[in-house]
């Protein structure tokens, strides 16, 4: 499946590998979305605790406004799923087998006219 927007990630179960141009054009795009948003919610799917937080501080790093709470106390074992909210700062993080592998990221609004859209799964290393 060819990947051109980010509407055609989202039949998928794992992140595609992307080659930079494709990167840096859904990277233009979700950034349109994430500014236009209140706040974003962030899944990650990985096969370790180490890989999500990883993939977590690296929306972080490259987004000063979103931040999270408690990252040092996060842990578990095996293949895990990792939600973090942006406007509560909270971060939750449980072992899940028979997951794919990505960063699925939601776009949320303060007003309920605008419904919130998710994006993904972006590759664990799409924010680096």
């Amino acid at each position: 499946m060819e990947i051109n927007n980010l509407f055609d990630l989202n039949s998928l179960r794992s992140a595609p590998q992307l080659s930079k141009v494709q990167i840096k054009q859904l990277l233009e795009e979700l950034e349109a979305k994430i500014i236009d948003a209140d706040w974003i919610t962030i899944g990650i799917m990985a096969p370790s605790d180490v890989d999500a937080i990883g993939a977590l501080k690296s929306i972080s790093k490259k987004y000063s406004s979103v931040k999270f709470k408690d990252l040092e106390s996060l842990n578990a074992n095996g293949s895990v799923f990792l939600k973090g909210n942006q406007k509560t700062g909270n971060v939750f993080i449980r072992s899940e087998n028979g997951l794919g592998e990505g960063i699925l990221l939601t776009c949320q609004y303060d007003h309920e006219s605008k419904e919130a859209s998710t994006f993904g799964p972006l590759p664990l290393d799409f924010f680096n």
